[in-house]
């Protein structure tokens, strides 16, 4: 292996014996400080939060070092996307009446039916999948999926079908 990577056989016995760097033993301290708040913190800190803790304990250290040791073991953060608001309860639409007054127990099949619009994120966008479940037994009726949110290409598109 010494001849195919080009390092001579007592370079490397000489580099399996070497005693680690001070700033090698700096950064394996370093790190495990980084692991233990990285998840005492459930996962949650970046290198910026991480180094700011480390700060505070007393350790000088860059947000570039923090960010490099956590990315050599692949340490990441979980982001929290932002909420995104999809409904307009504030329309002038007509409001149709509540017929199931949440009673959702039926005990005959077809009595009712429930219509669900469900968004998936996909490589391309956005798309919604609008379902129809018999409350009887929960089985899906039908469904349909389109890219935008008007009725036409939803729920009237799907009750077409049925």
């Amino acid at each position: 292996m010494c001849f195919v990577f080009k390092v001579s056989k007592s370079g490397y016995y000489k580099w399996l014996v070497r005693t680690p760097s001070k700033r090698e033993l700096y950064n394996l301290f370093l790190f495990e400080e980084i692991k233990r708040i990285y998840y005492q913190s459930k996962r949650r800190y970046g290198s910026p939060r991480i180094a700011k803790e480390l700060e505070m304990l007393g350790y000088k250290v860059s947000k570039q070092l923090v960010r490099k040791l956590m990315k050599k073991s692949n340490l990441q953060s979980i982001v929290k996307r932002k909420f995104k608001i999809t409904t307009n309860s504030s329309h002038k639409y007509a409001v149709v009446e509540n017929k199931l007054n949440r009673e959702f127990t039926v005990i005959k099949e077809n009595t009712a039916w429930v219509l669900d619009i469900t968004y998936i994120s996909t490589g391309q966008g956005w798309l919604c999948l609008t379902s129809v479940i018999d409350l009887f037994d929960r089985k899906v009726i039908g469904w349909s999926l389109s890219n935008t949110m008007r009725a036409k290409d939803t729920s009237l598109q799907l009750l077409k079908w049925l």
